[in-house]
Order: structure tokens, then sequence, then C-alpha cells
């Protein structure tokens, strides 16, 4: 079982910015699709950004676009998730995720196999 572990959430206010990273227990993490979801309190999980196995493809979902980046580090085994520009509305737990077909599958039909155990973001204000 692949194991993911996210890291570096936490509270800010309006207009700050956060980076998140995701850790797989695997050795290769290259050889999955990369992505982030998010999850608000009463509300379904939604696709945030994914990212294909070289990091050369992206996709972003419409809410976080020109203020979310999402981005890979092979040699380092992670990938990242640089937040900016924060807004209440981004307040969720965020969930790293990882598949094995496409990151546009990813981003279209949420095609995910793996899961990490999310890491809550607080927008204040």
């Amino acid at each position: 079982q692949v194991r993911l572990v996210e890291s570096g959430g936490g509270l800010v206010q309006t207009g700050g910015s956060l980076r998140l990273s995701c850790a797989p227990s695997e050795r290769r993490f290259s050889n999955y699709v990369g992505g982030w979801f998010r999850q608000a309190p009463g509300k379904e999980r939604e696709f945030v950004a994914s990212i294909d196995r070289s990091g050369g493809s992206t996709y972003y979902d419409d809410s976080v676009k020109g203020r979310f980046t999402i981005s890979r580090d092979n040699a380092k085994n992670t990938v990242y998730l640089q937040m900016n520009s924060l807004k209440p509305e981004d307040t969720a737990v965020y969930y790293c995720a990882a598949g094995r077909t496409s990151s546009r599958d990813m981003a279209v039909s949420h095609a995910t196999g793996y899961w990490g155990q999310g890491t809550q973001v607080t927008v204040s204000s």
C-alpha cells in the first residue's frame, strides 16, 4: 500500500501563503501522477491540482488558477502545492493524492488510487 504524508498546513490570514508538501512511502513517487484535493466541512471533496510524472503537464481547478502552483521534485521524491493569495474559501483539509493514469484523468475524472491523511489549512478573516 502506497502511503502519502502531507505537511505544511496551518493558519494564515487572507492574502497569505502556504506551501504544502507530500512525501510518499514508496521509493519512486515519479511512478505516479501527483495531485491535491480538498474538503471543507459539509462539502464534497473537490479537485485542486494535478501534475504528471515528469512535471510537464499540470491542471488546476478554476477556483485556484493564478494563485496555486503544483510542482514536483522527483529527486527529492516530493510533490508540492504552493498556495498564494489565500482566501477564506480555501479553508479545508487538503489531501495529497497519487494515481496511475494521467494528470488529465485526475483533473477531469478524479482518478486516484492513493490518499494521504490530510492537513488542515485555515484562512482567517
